[in-house]
């Protein structure tokens, strides 16, 4: 069954259209924006160094961390979250894994050999049950710290969300399956980073930066059939973690989107006409629910009160 869709939502659908048809830039030049503190209390924001048109490429970005959606493990690359093909045969130690090619099945190499040799299945039966997402994240990114693809502190540098005292305790059990897991595949001395403190400042730092990665398609007439039908919720592959992105703040009508074509490589895109030194804000939510609905996710998962003028017209 289809759903109904506003008018604002079915504006921001095509001009996800109209951003696909044009080329992808290739020039090696910095993005045309720069990281900067905010006027009023959002923190860093991201803002345009020149005039943007709408549908304008601003920049790419691939992925620091991703993992698939637990329920998808045998329908999209381990790696990069493309849908597997016919071509794509499940991992000879593991059926429910799958790479889409030979690059991707590579570059997991050394987290995917640490994860191998650890028995997850009481971690993931415990997030399975208790419906969490970002702690596979965090196992990924504890992989790759043990495997030397990525460091300790990969992301420190971005904001981390408030946490409540009931999420706190929480994450004890999880924690604890995480580690236990590690040390009896035998990394006694290389998880001495895994702390109860690292695991939660890891964790507060994803929840509020991850991406849920949505696949629009692989071509012009994919996208027209998501904007006909609006089944977005269909599209999702997996959570991900990006370093420039996450600087972006919220706007519920929002001046630039993410997009994901064909796999986790994001293109960051301007909705509209962005005149220098504007900032960019990206939607973290659907912008098509009402007013309540949307201040009541953003506070609760994101920690804050929109005051975009969106919101404080009671739009």
């Amino acid at each position: 069954m289809f759903r109904a869709i506003s008018s604002r939502r079915a504006r921001m659908l095509l001009s996800k259209l109209q951003c696909a048809k044009k080329p992808l830039s290739t020039s090696t030049s910095p993005p045309p924006i720069r990281v900067a503190y905010t006027a009023d209390s959002a923190g860093r924001g991201t803002f345009a160094t020149r005039r943007l048109r709408s549908g304008d490429l601003i920049h790419t970005a691939d992925p620091l961390i991703t993992h698939p959606s637990p329920s998808l493990l045998n329908k999209v690359c381990y790696f990069c979250l493309r849908r597997s093909g016919p071509s794509a045969a499940p991992d000879e130690t593991d059926p429910t894994v799958r790479f889409c090619g030979a690059d991707c099945r590579q570059r997991s190499q050394g987290f995917y050999k640490v994860e191998k040799r650890s028995d997850w299945s009481a971690f993931d039966d415990h997030c399975r049950l208790q419906g969490l997402k970002y702690p596979f994240l965090v196992k990924r990114l504890a992989c790759m710290v043990i495997s030397g693809a990525a460091t300790v502190e990969s992301l420190d540098v971005l904001q981390p969300a408030n946490l409540f005292p009931e999420i706190l305790s929480e994450m004890e059990e999880e924690f604890g399956l995480l580690k236990d897991a590690l040390l009896r595949a035998g990394f006694n001395e290389q998880i001495a980073f895994l702390t109860k403190q690292w695991y939660i400042g890891v964790l507060a730092r994803i929840r509020i930066n991850a991406f849920r990665v949505e696949l629009a398609g692989g071509s012009y007439e994919d996208l027209l059939s998501e904007a006909a039908a609006a089944v977005a919720a269909e599209s999702a592959v997996g959570n991900a973690i990006y370093m420039l992105p996450s600087f972006y703040n919220h706007d519920c009508d929002p001046n630039a989107h993410m997009v994901w074509i064909e796999n986790a490589h994001a293109r960051l895109k301007a909705l509209r006409d962005v005149e220098a030194g504007e900032e960019l804000r990206i939607c973290y939510i659907d912008a098509s629910m009402d007013h309540d609905a949307r201040q009541t996710i953003l506070s609760q998962g994101f920690g804050f009160h929109c005051q975009c003028l969106r919101c404080m017209s009671g739009d």
